[in-house]
């Protein structure tokens, strides 16, 4: 299997790392699979960081004699958003099936 030669990409936070390894281990993904799973991965790192600055500044930050929306506040949803289409579109939230493969969306089933 292809996954077993796929090692966990090293800029993954550990939380991400772990999904990472759980998707491989139940389900069997083709190589774009692999590249949407990396980048679900990347999205999840990217809106955790997001959320971090928020909670460390707040969400406004000074701009000069007023205020301004944090720009983590944009990073946070866009990646909150980003990492949604991705597992909406390897459709990860159902069973494994039997050939270990992701199913199809199910707005292509008939």
């Amino acid at each position: 299997m292809a996954e077993k030669l796929t090692p966990t990409p090293d800029h993954l936070s550990a939380e991400a790392a772990a999904w990472w390894r759980d998707v491989l281990e139940n389900y069997q993904l083709e190589p774009h699979h692999l590249k949407l799973l990396r980048l679900a991965c990347e999205a999840f790192d990217r809106c955790q960081q997001a959320r971090a600055a928020i909670d460390r500044d707040g969400i406004t930050v000074p701009a000069g004699d007023s205020v301004k929306t944090h720009p983590a506040i944009a990073i946070e949803r866009d990646s909150r958003l980003a990492f949604a289409r991705i597992l909406r579109e390897m459709d990860l939230d159902t069973e494994p099936v039997q050939d270990r493969r992701p199913p199809a969306l199910r707005s292509n089933r008939r």
